[in-house]
């Protein structure tokens, strides 16, 4: 008689087996990748040259090599979508800042080389702010900036 999915959920679904092999060094996970320290005092930061003072992005230089998605008029300030591309060659990083949020860094995100500098999250936005994406690309920092509007506040509004 063959086992039920019943019996195969109750006995583990053969967890024992992988903690098996996992302990015998036969299956390890293919690339392990430290996590860069969480920067505090960028998250903290109240204003926007705080934050690039906080990220070592100091006065970056604004780039048409960098794209930001989203809607003009984001109807629901908790959740709005934005997209981030660089067309930066050796982009490292790109970080997202919203100037009036009560915290300027909402995300940053960390590259390696050969991965395509793409992201798309969702943001809280409090009002209609300028979004800033700050982009570390071969060692400097580049930005763009696009306004937002929200009509309806995400942050407590």
């Amino acid at each position: 008689m063959h086992p039920t999915r019943r019996d195969v959920l109750k006995s583990g679904g053969g967890l024992g087996l992988l903690t098996l092999l996992g302990a015998a060094g036969w299956l390890s996970p293919p690339l392990a990748v430290a996590q860069p320290a969480w920067n505090k005092a960028a998250f903290d930061a109240k204003t926007v040259p705080d934050a690039l003072t906080a990220l070592g992005a100091g006065v970056p230089a604004e780039s048409g090599a960098i794209a930001i998605q989203s809607p003009d008029i984001a109807e629901n300030g908790a959740v709005v979508p934005i997209t981030v591309t660089s067309k930066l060659p050796k982009t490292e990083q790109v970080a997202i800042l919203i100037e009036k949020n009560p915290n300027m860094l909402a995300a940053t995100f960390e590259f390696l080389p050969g991965t395509e500098p793409m992201v798309a999250t969702r943001v809280k936005m409090g009002q209609t702010s300028n979004v800033h994406a700050l982009v570390k690309a071969d060692g400097k920092f580049y930005s763009a900036v696009k306004e937002i509007k929200v009509t309806l506040g995400g942050c407590g509004g």
